[in-house]
């Protein structure tokens, strides 16, 4: 079996030869720490970033087979995006800076974390129609100038790319990418912004979620009707922190999730039976929104401090319940020990079937080359292969 057929046959509860060691990732500064160490060559972290050929050297040399978060991305975001622009530069380094949605961040020197939102330009209709809006028309060219990556090299979508979509005889899965219903949104306004509005301007709330989802199914019904053919769906959110959603669980349920199901159909109608949904923090009150609409694999399920978990969700909700993730990032940075105990708890996962182990997280800088290496090899020990 190939990659791509493991990995179909995981979540689709068939028999395999041995489950799939796949990854979600790295730091950048991971990367640079390896660099330095010798184990790979120094390179720019844009040419190893999800899915390219640069990172595929560095994840087989480690020992995964490869990045669950490898997908088609057509521009279903704001297009064109927001020129960056620095705002104000400050004595110790930091600035100010307009990012490609908008919003004025505060970048630090050395800091590996994302940076601090200082403003947000949408707030009312008026910017929303001034700045946003004119930024969500289809067009064709939200896909025609996007980038294929397949295992070995960087195509072109009208130059190759689209040939390498159709086949069906792909060593690797591959995902569509369908946007982000809610946690993009979330970034335009803030958290702040994002619950007045759902008070003051529920209208204008509305009509934002409504627009943005239409301009994703536009671009994929275009996708779909090349004869591009994918394997899975895969949305990204970001809508949870560790107590729980930042938004309503029933106002999500109510005004997002008739997308979700309009997006889900879609893909059915084109062969595209499991949709995954990149969520951190905790999501247990979700779960069954998304669900219910047709995104039926959980992505990466954080363990984090309240300790997510697959098993709960399969047994509330059953088999037609999926999952890739799930695993400690953390036990990377500590020991063998550590590792050994953290597969030994998946055990029992991976026998409900339809889940794949898979770090819950881009893997930290604070990982050892030698411990990743490790924990590669006790997954194909443990779980055939």
């Amino acid at each position: 079996m190939n990659h791509r057929q493991r990995a179909l046959a995981v979540l689709n509860y068939e028999s395999y030869d041995r489950m799939p060691i796949v990854h979600f990732g790295f730091w950048e500064q991971a990367l640079a720490r390896w660099a330095d160490e010798g184990h790979i060559s120094h390179a720019p972290y844009e040419t190893r970033k999800d899915g390219m050929p640069g990172e595929n050297e560095v994840a087989w040399k480690l020992g995964f087979d490869f990045n669950w978060n490898t997908r088609f991305s057509p521009e279903v975001r704001l297009y064109p995006p927001f020129a960056a622009e620095v705002l104000q530069e400050y004595p110790d380094g930091s600035r100010d800076m307009v990012d490609t949605e908008g919003v004025v961040v505060r970048e630090k020197p050395g800091a590996d974390c994302f940076p601090a939102r200082v403003k947000h330009l949408l707030q009312d209709r008026a910017s929303w129609e001034q700045h946003y809006k004119p930024r969500l028309r289809f067009c064709p060219e939200r896909i025609a100038n996007c980038r294929v990556f397949t295992p070995n090299e960087i195509l072109p979508f009208d130059q190759g790319g689209l040939s390498y979509l159709r086949r069906d005889d792909r060593e690797f899965p591959l995902g569509l990418y369908c946007g982000s219903l809610i946690g993009q949104i979330r970034n335009w306004l803030g958290v702040e912004g994002l619950s007045y509005m759902m008070a003051d301007q529920p209208e204008l709330l509305v009509e934002i979620i409504d627009t943005a989802a239409e301009a994703a199914y536009q671009c994929l019904e275009a996708v779909l009707r090349t004869g591009a053919r994918f394997d899975f769906g895969h949305y990204w959110e970001d809508i949870c922190f560790k107590n729980g959603p930042l938004v309503s669980p029933r106002f999500l349920a109510e005004k997002v999730g008739p997308h979700y199901r309009r997006i889900s159909l879609l893909l059915e109608r084109h062969g595209v039976r499991i949709t995954s949904l990149d969520c951190d923090g905790k999501i247990d009150s979700l779960v069954p929104l998304w669900l219910d609409n047709g995104v039926n694999a959980m992505f990466p399920i954080e363990v984090g401090t309240w300790h997510g978990n697959l098993a709960p969700w399969r047994e509330k909700f059953g088999r037609r319940l999926l999952g890739v993730g799930g695993v400690n990032k953390n036990v990377l940075a500590q020991d063998p020990t550590a590792i050994d105990a953290e597969i030994e708890r998946l055990k029992p996962l991976v026998d409900l079937g339809g889940y794949i182990p898979c770090p819950d997280h881009r893997i930290t800088p604070e990982a050892s080359w030698d411990n990743v290496r490790y924990y590669c090899d006790r997954m194909r020990a443990t779980f055939g292969g």
